[in-house]
């Protein structure tokens, strides 16, 4: 009996081993729940790091390049294809501004008489367009009224705006390269009239027509002049003849010479700023125009003077010394563009008509234009 209860308990033990079995069983399922923790954990740490470098890199490099360089390249086109219409209009705002609210509420609905052309005369003379040009306009005007029976003061402004143009139109006169070869142009004016700038932004005009250009620095008093030419020379990529100290009759002689030699088609010769009250001074500045006409064989093809706009009625004394002295064939206005009153045109035109070859109406390179009589009017108004 003993035996078979043995046998019966020995048995009965190995099925204790299924119990093992499930122990075994619970193992794998540790391994896969284990398992699936590790993933999770890669799978969101890669690609959130992936998508943030695209994405920085993505946004941040190409708006460098595609933005910035477009806007350059409109700005240079702009600044060398607009003409004087576009360019004096924006540097003749603060006038126009100021004329049209005045003349506004001159001729709105006021009746035409005396009292009305004594207000207009007081507008042209604050103006600077002085006596003698405000008495033809204002002469003009009434006898324009005269004639076509106006009675709406509203039209004067028509009327004032075309009989400017009349006045001015005489004086429009662009500079003609013609004669023998190089053409010298030698720039006269008074100390801060912006000689040197305006022959710095000439030069880029003949450089856009195809023509070589030599630059002669000569004024020799001043050393920062020579400087700002050679600036201007580098801007350009013109060269320029200098000397350190010496006169100013010399380095014009050379440059002409070296011109001819190297076949050069303008010379534009600075000169020494000076006021016209200086009498020594302008005699100096005749001996430089001789030296050139004995060096070039023939008179000298453009002698251009330089007038500040914002001097007014003294531009036009400065014109009657200059022209007695040198005889001026041309005329170029600048600093249009600041608080000049822009009139000073219509004084120059009645008084001493000169051909007016260039205005400037800005700091830019390409800001020197070509005098139009229409063009200029309405910009005025």
């Amino acid at each position: 009996m003993l035996e078979f209860l043995k046998k019966i308990i020995n048995k009965a033990s190995p099925e204790k081993k299924p119990a093992a079995k499930k122990e075994v069983v619970k193992k794998p399922v540790k391994k896969t729940s284990s398992a699936p923790k590790k993933i999770v954990a890669k799978v969101p740490n890669l690609p959130k790091k992936k998508k943030a470098l695209k994405t920085e890199s993505s946004i941040k490099s190409p708006p460098k390049v595609l933005i910035k360089k477009p806007l350059e390249i409109k700005e240079e086109k702009k600044s060398g294809f607009f003409g004087l219409a576009d360019k004096i209009k924006k540097g003749l705002t603060k006038t126009r501004e100021k004329l049209t609210t005045e003349l506004t509420s001159l001729f709105t609905g006021k009746k035409i008489d005396e009292a009305l052309f004594e207000e207009l005369e007081t507008i042209l003379l604050t103006s600077d367009v002085g006596i003698s040009a405000t008495t033809y306009l204002l002469d003009s005007i009434r006898a324009s009224i005269k004639k076509n029976k106006i009675e709406n003061a509203d039209e004067i402004k028509g009327l004032l705006k075309e009989k400017l143009i009349e006045l001015l139109t005489p004086i429009q006169n662009p500079l003609v390269l013609k004669g023998t070869s190089p053409f010298v142009i030698m720039v006269v004016g008074v100390n801060g009239a912006g000689k040197t700038t305006t022959i710095g932004k000439l030069t880029k005009i003949f450089l856009d027509d195809n023509k070589s250009v030599l630059i002669a620095a000569g004024d020799t008093f001043r050393a920062a002049a020579t400087e700002q030419l050679e600036v201007w020379g580098e801007r350009n990529n013109v060269h320029v003849i200098s000397q350190a100290s010496g006169d100013p009759s010399a380095v014009i002689f050379d440059a002409i010479n070296s011109a001819k030699a190297k076949n050069i088609d303008i010379v534009i010769a600075d000169t020494a700023g000076r006021l016209p009250t200086q009498k020594h001074l302008i005699d100096e500045i005749t001996k430089i125009k001789r030296v050139i006409n004995k060096c070039h064989l023939e008179a000298l093809h453009e002698i251009l003077l330089v007038l500040d706009a914002n001097t007014g009625q003294n531009a036009i004394s400065q014109l009657k010394i200059f022209n007695e002295a040198l005889g001026i064939t041309g005329l170029a206005l600048t600093k249009l563009d600041g608080t000049a009153k822009g009139g000073v045109i219509a004084a120059i035109a009645k008084e001493q008509p000169t051909p007016l070859r260039y205005v400037g109406v800005g700091e830019s390179i390409d800001d020197l234009k070509v005098f139009n009589a229409q063009e200029y009017v309405d910009a005025l108004f």
